[in-house]
């Protein structure tokens, strides 16, 4: 059972706000001594045994024992050449968007859009699936976009929950929409090449902008005060206006090419193209004339930091995990899952149930690295292709940054949104995308072939 109250321990903590990290490096510790002492134990155990000497020397064997593998696993972990591509790809994430790209974007299809009914709402989509391509910084895009195209959605009579969801929804493809970070995190835990997960992402994503379009369009055509046509003050013709579009879209477009078409083509490894990317993206922000030492500083102090947390993570997600399986956890878990009705389906269903409930509470790094790795010997067993399993967890991580109350995207906006658009607003506003996303989700698992998977 120990297992269990950690997973219990550790959710507690969280949902208190304790720091991720140091809460999974205390609960190991505290279980892991708990599970040391239940080990040694005598049956006619009494404290007079403790004070005794010989059994504490025991217990701190057994202890020293169940983490001597730590200083290698943390070696391991800094020595990794795949998760060398996460700082690459945040620190061209921050560059680009410290060059002012979702402003340009945003205020380019705007124009472009605006004029037709929910085409405000249609651009913002359309921009959020180009910043995921480009930074896959899923703070920086919602908070960009919550800047510059919340105000003038609501100016124009638009819904502040149709306004507020579609922002989130947009922001967060980040998540599924190659160079990903979450995919980065599960090449190495699922020891797939990036490159793969990359590739058949990549038309989920596509699915999933579709989706949102179709939907908006027609909640635009059903209810016509929802998301009305506007009247753009522009001093530039149709032709100019589509000649500064595209102006605003070829250089990212060129750059997401250069990232993601390395990798597609074989001609490069993601850590070896997320450097590509770092330096296209300074040249970027040369072009855009907003290349400093200062904001070179500034990347790079963010860089560190958002790479420390995700490391610092890691490390106590592996130590959460040595004691998790020291205590025998892992084998009663996979007894359970291996025994679910409907074998391959019920694993599937409960698996993916319980990693969208997690993510109601915790982000998708310890999901990455302490549930996925006990789903994934189950998966093997069964017989499940790695590749689907792992996309589907990763379209299913993407729906935490949207449910509420945790959801970081609702956080994010809520930060700069106008005083008259509530958090309940927000709340309201996610829901119908979270539902097209679990669609979504539930058309990869139904139909696989349809997205190339061969299961």
């Amino acid at each position: 059972m120990i297992g269990i109250y950690m997973f219990g321990a550790a959710l507690v903590l969280l949902v208190v706000g304790y720091p991720v990290a140091f809460t999974f490096g205390a609960v190991s510790m505290f279980f892991g001594a708990m599970a040391a002492f239940l080990n040694i134990v005598p049956d006619n155990w009494s404290f007079l045994h403790f004070f005794a000497g010989w059994d504490f020397a025991d217990f701190t064997d057994e202890f020293l024992q169940m983490f001597a593998m730590m200083p290698f696993r943390i070696f391991s972990i800094m020595t990794n050449k795949i998760l060398m591509a996460v700082p690459l790809f945040i620190f061209m994430g921050i560059v680009l968007q410290k060059s002012d790209l979702a402003t340009r974007l945003l205020e380019s299809m705007g124009v472009l859009f605006g004029k037709v009914r929910g085409g405000l709402a249609v651009s913002t989509v359309l921009i959020g699936a180009l910043l995921a391509a480009s930074t896959g910084v899923v703070g920086a895009s919602v908070v960009a976009m919550g800047v510059i195209s919340l105000p003038i959605m609501l100016k124009h009579g638009y819904s502040k929950k149709l306004s507020t969801g579609t922002i989130c929804a947009a922001g967060t493809l980040g998540q599924i929409i190659p160079p990903s970070i979450v995919l980065i995190v599960l090449g190495d835990v699922f020891q797939l090449p990036v490159g793969d997960l990359f590739k058949y992402a990549f038309f989920p994503g596509l699915v999933l902008v579709a989706v949102y379009v179709i939907y908006i369009l027609s909640v635009s055509f059903l209810h016509k005060d929802v998301a009305p046509a506007i009247k753009m003050d522009s001093h530039y013709t149709k032709a100019q206006n589509i000649k500064k579009a595209l102006i605003s879209i070829i250089p990212p477009l060129i750059l997401i090419v250069l990232v993601l078409g390395s990798i597609f083509a074989g001609i490069a490894t993601p850590t070896e193209s997320a450097a590509v990317g770092s330096i296209g993206a300074l040249i970027l922000a040369t072009g855009y004339k907003k290349l400093s030492l200062n904001m070179i500083k500034e990347a790079s102090l963010g860089t560190i930091k958002i790479t420390a947390m995700v490391f610092a993570i890691l490390i106590g997600a592996t130590a959460f995990s040595m004691v998790f399986v020291y205590s025998g956890a892992d084998d009663i878990t996979a007894q359970f899952m291996t025994h679910l009705p409907g074998a391959k389906w019920g694993f599937l269903i409960l698996s993916m149930l319980a990693i969208m409930f997690l993510g109601f509470f915790i982000d998708f790094i310890e999901i990455s690295y302490i549930v996925v790795p006990i789903l994934l010997p189950i998966a093997h067993t069964i017989g499940l292709d790695p590749l689907w399993f792992a996309i589907l967890i990763a379209l299913n991580l993407q729906t935490s940054f949207l449910t509420p109350p945790f959801g970081f995207s609702l956080f994010y906006l809520k930060g700069v949104a106008p005083p008259n658009v509530k958090t309940t607003d927000i709340y309201q506003g996610v829901i119908p995308f979270i539902t097209l996303q679990i669609l979504v989700l539930i058309s990869v698992v139904v139909f696989p072939g349809f997205y190339g998977f061969n299961t």
